[in-house]
């Protein structure tokens, strides 16, 4: 089967003439209209010159009434396609004329364009009322002038205007199925366009988690060394020295996270292989973080419980993600509110099918850096995403527990 670049020469031009004729029909839809009524207007005052004679019933009607006949069969094509119904019937008056003279025009058969634009543009209960139309002129020429049978004239023509009522439905039904190709091409433009703003959002909503968490969380790293070496710089000036070397270490780290979040927000082709490409924090890295809060003066004590089970997969690179980045939080609201004594507790409990992570502190309360309440949304958020569960709480005997809970994956099929 050819499709349309693969058709011959002659078949390809006369598509490309036809779309062109489309496109400008629809553009001056009033020229096309005035060009074909014209032409079918002179076709007629043609035929109306003497031509009409040698077919017509009854040859000594009025050459007056001939010309208006053929004039009244024309001229109201110009809104055949705007009102095809009216002109129909219009054109029925004067093809009854036409049938009670016997002039019999051929112009009579210009009602077929109208039959067609009724097929192609109206309802299907409008098409069913054109035989009410068109048979009665038919019938009263073959009973007032008989010539033969008289169904020789009328099942005929019948036949032919059934013809082109059919060839309209099947048009209509052709242009009604490449609008609603059209249709749904632009719909399914529209979801896609959608799912890309969702997934853009999505996207942002990560980028914004993930920032909270890392400036959050060393912005209270800093603040808690700039405030031990502040006050160890008169007494330990060695101290203090150490204080700002960590600031400066956990800056540097912050930034290098910053850069490698933020990098993927923008496509830079001519990135070479220095890019950073570090890979997300995991449970290997919770040393380092927890020696960076211990930098800060947060003694925070580690525990392990059990092992994965046997069967069971490691966590996958977002859940230890979200392992990470909960321990950091909870560290971080320690740092933040617990105040000044405090120290902290991480659980790490591999039960039967779950990892059970459990931050606590025993902070009193006391002068807290202002957050910005979107930690433990952040926190819970994540553990859903890996079907886990987070709880949040104050201790009966004071101080902050988070309870992490995340199902350990299944050995594979």
């Amino acid at each position: 089967m050819q499709d349309g670049t693969d058709a011959p020469p002659l078949s390809r031009y006369l598509q490309n003439q036809a779309a062109r004729v489309r496109v400008f029909d629809a553009r001056r839809p009033r020229v096309w209209d005035l060009a074909l009524t014209g032409f079918w207007t002179v076709a007629a005052l043609t035929d109306a010159a003497g031509g009409w004679r040698t077919i017509a019933r009854d040859p000594s009607v009025p050459v007056r009434l001939v010309v208006a006949m053929s004039l009244g069969f024309a001229v109201p094509l110009l809104w055949r396609r705007s009102r095809p119904m009216p002109v129909l019937l219009l054109m029925a008056c004067v093809a009854l004329v036409n049938s009670w003279s016997g002039a019999s025009l051929q112009a009579a058969y210009l009602q077929l364009i109208v039959v067609f634009h009724v097929a192609l543009r109206l309802p299907l209960r409008s098409l069913a009322l054109t035989p009410a139309v068109v048979v009665p002129p038919l019938v009263l020429l073959a009973i007032r002038h008989p010539q033969g049978s008289w169904d020789q004239h009328v099942l005929p023509t019948l036949t032919t205007y059934a013809m082109v009522a059919l060839l309209g439905i099947a048009v209509r039904s052709r242009k009604d199925y490449t609008e609603g190709l059209v249709e749904r091409a632009r719909r399914l433009e529209v979801e896609r366009d959608q799912q890309a703003r969702l997934a853009a959002a999505a996207e942002r909503t990560r980028i914004a988690r993930e920032m909270h968490d890392i400036i959050g969380h060393n912005l209270s790293v800093i603040i808690g060394l700039a405030d031990g070496g502040r006050y160890a710089a008169a007494k330990s000036p060695e101290r203090a020295v150490q204080a700002l070397d960590a600031i400066g270490t956990t800056s540097r780290e912050a930034l290098a996270e910053l850069r490698r979040l933020l990098g993927v927000l923008r496509e830079d082709p001519a990135a070479g292989p220095d890019a950073v490409r570090d890979p997300q924090p995991s449970l290997a890295d919770l040393d380092t973080l927890l020696a960076g809060v211990r930098d800060a003066g947060l003694p925070v004590r580690v525990v392990i419980a059990g092992a994965p089970g046997r069967g069971t997969l490691p966590l996958s690179a977002g859940a230890q993600l979200t392992v990470y980045r909960c321990v950091q939080e909870a560290l971080t609201n320690t740092l933040r509110h617990a105040g000044a004594g405090a120290t902290a507790s991480v659980l790490l409990t591999y039960g039967e099918g779950e990892l059970a992570v459990e931050v606590t502190d025993s902070g009193t309360g006391g002068p807290a850096v202002p957050g910005t309440g979107q930690g433990l949304t952040g926190m819970r958020e994540r553990a859903a995403l890996y079907d886990g569960t987070l709880e949040a709480g104050p201790l009966p005997a004071g101080g902050w527990r988070i309870l992490l809970r995340l199902p350990l994956e299944g050995s594979p099929s």
